[in-house]
């Protein structure tokens, strides 16, 4: 179970995630670039497509192949 401390500091991450991706616009954001990013900060492989695959259940995201886009709210 995540502690409140944890959840938050998910949040903060699943925003800037959407936040960086949406500043690519419509050329979308490659995977291995963000997982690069994050695998500097300690994130491993399974850590990284178990957050992006949260991201796109959300609909926050979107992907096409290993590239990923920023969904608009509506």
């Amino acid at each position: 179970m995540l502690t409140p401390q944890q959840i938050a500091a998910l949040r903060q991450i699943a925003d800037a995630i959407v936040d960086t991706v949406r500043e690519t616009g419509s050329r979308g954001a490659p995977g291995g670039l963000l997982y690069i990013a994050l695998s500097e900060r300690g994130c491993t492989l399974r850590q990284f497509e178990n957050l992006m695959s949260a991201l796109i259940a959300a609909g926050r995201l979107r992907q096409d192949g290993q590239v990923y886009y920023a969904v608009e709210a509506r």
